[in-house]
């Protein structure tokens, strides 16, 4: 174990990718990336700020404690940290065929105006509260029950709806299955969205339904599918003049997808090409939008446009592109998630070129947006701890207050 707490992370990997005599191509091979990018996170000039990566480099390299790669201010073992309490009852849930899993439930099916508002305030808990995982996470399998009895019970366009309403709720399941760190429970739901999906026939869901697959593949390492799958939808989905908008942002969204994916494999061409198309498809839109939980428009746009510069490891580029991002306020268009990373990644790029006190603004910005999430974050944890190494006067109080907030500094 190392015993030096002011390391990065890409320090650390670097440590024990070198301990375990595997070359930076080994590496890379192994969790899904190229040589390139093991190269620029040991030189910490991309972040390495998801749970699941972390995971997997840990287990290549023969890691058993996470604070080995993040510091010691964590204690989680990699070979059978505890789940979220939610877990259980959502992986059975989704575990059960769903004509059991409805089975039991007490009274009438839901309508499916009832079942549309449910699912639309199970995604605005997520999407709004900072206080959201227990919630969320209590009121999934019963919705999900709910959901499957009442499709049964419809036909004609109702059926449509109700298709719809459980799209969007495997929706949530995946994203919220992936931010506890439930990756296969996550690829299952979304897998059986986008069967649903491809059954309708409609290209809305079905883009909707792959990008959702495509989140989940490139968050696992599996960038090449994820582009393909992106790509490939692309083209089956292509809207015509007369689009609906929900079409369009489904449309779009795949195309920032396709960025995350091609620049995570080493293909920036490819990714700044998907980029501008996005762009030209949020001026076609005009506005930001929320459709399918996508995040789509021109201010997306434009904070994927920084992560693709902090990817490349282009810090000063990624800050020149963040000037022009104007963040939504909490409660707007794009879900708390979506501007809580971004702000993130901001941050990241001010530590980056050295400058203290805007690293300390953007933390402090982190924990008004995010006061739960900011937690989560080894990005967040590291730049505290880099931070505290040479604090000054000027941001002393400010520091401890958030060293103390994360847990990197105990309190008193």
């Amino acid at each position: 174990m190392i015993d030096v707490p002011e390391l990065s992370i890409g320090k650390r990997i670097r440590y024990y990718r070198i301990k375990s005599g595997k070359s930076q191509a080994v590496l890379g091979g192994l969790i899904g990336r190229s040589e390139d990018w093991v190269s620029k996170v040991e030189r910490d000039l991309i972040p390495v700020d998801r749970l699941s990566l972390l995971l997997d480099v840990g287990r290549v390299l023969g890691v058993t404690d996470l604070s080995d790669l993040i510091g010691p201010s964590v204690n989680l073992s990699l070979t059978g940290s505890p789940e979220h309490p939610a877990v259980p009852g959502i992986r059975r849930a989704l575990n059960t065929p769903p004509s059991l899993l409805s089975r039991n439930l007490p009274g009438d099916p839901l309508t499916v105006l009832e079942l549309s508002k449910r699912v639309t305030e199970a995604w605005r808990i997520y999407e709004t509260q900072t206080e959201r995982y227990g919630p969320v996470g209590g009121l999934l399998p019963g919705l999900l029950a709910e959901a499957y009895l009442t499709l049964r019970s419809t036909t004609g366009a109702d059926e449509t709806g109700a298709v719809r309403a459980i799209v969007s709720l495997l929706h949530l399941h995946q994203v919220y299955l992936r931010r506890v760190g439930e990756r296969k429970l996550s690829l299952l739901a979304a897998d059986r969205a986008m069967q649903i999906a491809d059954e309708t026939g409609d290209p809305t869901l079905i883009a909707a339904a792959a990008w959702n697959v495509a989140g989940i593949l490139v968050s696992s390492g599996d960038v090449r599918e994820s582009l393909d799958l992106a790509r490939s939808t692309i083209e089956h989905v292509r809207p015509g003049d007369d689009a609906t908008q929900d079409h369009l942002s489904a449309y779009g969204a795949l195309h920032l997808v396709g960025v995350i994916a091609a620049v995570r494999g080493s293909n920036a061409p490819a990714a700044w090409d998907l980029l501008r198309e996005a762009d030209r498809i949020a001026d076609r839109i005009g506005h930001d939008r929320n459709d399918w939980h996508t995040a789509f428009g021109p201010t997306n746009v434009k904070m994927h446009a920084v992560h693709l510069a902090a990817e490349e490891g282009d810090a000063a580029e990624a800050l020149r592109l963040a000037d022009d991002v104007e963040v939504p306020e909490p409660g707007g268009v794009l879900p708390l998630e979506r501007t809580t990373r971004y702000l993130v990644e901001v941050m990241h790029a001010n530590r980056l070129v050295g400058d203290d006190f805007a690293t300390i603004y953007m933390l402090k910005k982190i924990r008004e947006a995010s006061p739960e999430e900011i937690q989560y974050f080894p990005l967040v944890r590291e730049a505290v701890q880099h931070l505290m190494k040479r604090e000054r006067p000027q941001y002393r109080a400010d520091l401890r207050d958030l060293a103390q907030h994360v847990g990197v500094l105990a309190t008193a």
